[in-house]
């Protein structure tokens, strides 16, 4: 049924998706506790909160939009997005080291990996989503051209290696919550946050420097703007503090549009079997 629903939307203009998308953020902000104390908590954390109710309603056009980014046609999909900076991408492909592509829960994610497989093969690390009605209509709509998806275990990471070494790009979500043994305690925006250590390993096994991505929502449904940022903050010490150099420059760029954070998601919790982060970790920005 979801499929089917998000296939009907899929043919509605993406103005009128980001109309009625605006609208369903503040239905669920006003009817759901928790979702409102969660948006309102993270923002607030992150010193956003004066961008509070613009977050809530592109919280709500992020979730519509996906029917369009996901179901309709890719070259219609992809006419929507402009594409600033990519000169910084294609000159890390050309030196065939590989090229590790990082992009955050920010603007419109999901149109990123589309935009970056026309232009060269990319392997995305894929994490399989808790509701099951879900599963085919995520698989089929990121298994597009050139996008090989990399499932979120030892097989993907091989698939990952691989395709740095051959000098090819991977994707992944660095601020995704990890599960257990694959993430450390690191500040974010200055609570401890369950940060992958993945992007790192990546970058010091195979020496692929790192991009930053991220997709802004253009105002009235008139597209997106995809941005590729040079990472520039330094990966070297113990791992606490590669971990807080990406989640730093995950802050950087979410600081470049803060309303188009996805505030309501569970970016502090502590994954199952964890141990809790203490007061006195190495939870810092120190490099």
């Amino acid at each position: 049924m979801l499929v089917g629903l998000f296939r009907l939307l899929s043919f509605l203009p993406l103005p009128i998706l980001h109309g009625i998308g605006a609208s369903l953020g503040w239905l669920v902000y006003l009817i759901s506790p928790s979702y409102r104390h969660r948006l309102q908590t993270n923002i607030r954390q992150a010193g956003f909160a004066e961008h509070t109710r613009s977050a809530v309603s592109e919280a709500g056009k992020n979730i519509l939009e996906l029917a369009f980014v996901w179901c309709a046609p890719p070259d219609k999909v992809l006419k929507t997005a402009t594409i600033e900076n990519w000169e910084i991408a294609q000159a890390a492909l050309d030196a065939k080291q590989g090229v590790i592509f990082l992009t955050p829960h920010l603007g419109c994610f999901e149109i990123i990996a589309q935009a970056i497989a026309v232009r060269t093969p990319l392997t995305a690390l894929y994490r399989p989503p808790r509701k099951q009605a879900l599963q085919p209509l995520m698989t089929d709509a990121r298994s597009r051209t050139n996008l090989l998806l990399a499932p979120a275990n030892l097989t993907g990471v091989r698939s990952m290696l691989k395709a740095l070494k051959k000098g090819g790009a991977v994707g992944l979500l660095p601020d995704q919550v990890p599960q257990q043994g694959e993430g450390i305690w690191a500040n974010f925006f200055g609570r401890p946050a369950y940060t992958m250590t993945l992007s790192s390993k990546l970058h010091s096994m195979t020496g692929a420097p790192i991009i930053l991505s991220y997709a802004e929502r253009l105002s009235f449904g008139r597209g997106f703007l995809i941005r590729f940022v040079p990472f520039t903050e330094t990966l070297t010490g113990t791992p606490e503090q590669q971990a807080s150099a990406i989640n730093l420059a995950m802050e950087k760029l979410i600081a470049q549009c803060p309303a188009q954070y996805f505030w309501s998601y569970n970016r502090y919790k502590t994954p199952a079997n964890v141990a809790a982060p203490t007061t006195n970790s190495d939870n810092n920005h120190k490099q």
